[in-house]
């Protein structure tokens, strides 16, 4: 299978992969309701998904969205079925090595970020990658 089939643009792709998807990692939640990093994880949650909060800030945190905060991915316990991110896209790549050990099924690159090194690694590895969309838009929008 060529690598770039991995990359996925939309429609039927992105509702094949979600099908797939019961936990969420959110690397770069936050804790301010007015935040993209934060309503999304928590329409994902009220949607029925399981929210895994890994911030990046907010050291004294240990709990958001009313579930258990981990510093990194690779103290989550069991299988993550998407990592959903919320940073730069040159942040991104500090990611990469967790991202890789953890293994899930797919990655989520939200609107306005993209890193297509990073995707590509990805890529190659076997998970599924989408970026610069919102998967709470899309969510939605596969909803109708």
């Amino acid at each position: 299978m060529d690598w770039k089939e991995n990359i996925l643009h939309g429609g039927e792709e992105i509702a094949a992969m979600l099908k797939e998807v019961k936990r969420i990692a959110v690397i770069g939640i936050k804790m301010e309701e007015n935040q993209p990093a934060y309503y999304v994880p928590n329409y994902l949650k009220s949607a029925g998904f399981t929210v895994i909060p890994v911030p990046v800030y907010y050291p004294d945190a240990t709990e958001i969205l009313g579930e258990t905060v981990y510093r990194n991915l690779t103290d989550i316990h069991g299988e993550i079925d998407l990592v959903n991110i919320f940073r730069r896209s040159a942040d991104v790549p500090k990611h990469l090595d967790d991202i890789l050990e953890k293994r899930p099924k797919a990655v989520w690159m939200q609107s306005g970020i993209r890193n297509d090194d990073v995707a590509e690694s990805l890529a190659k590895e076997g998970i599924k990658v989408v970026q610069n969309l919102c998967l709470m838009v899309e969510h939605r929008a596969l909803a109708r």
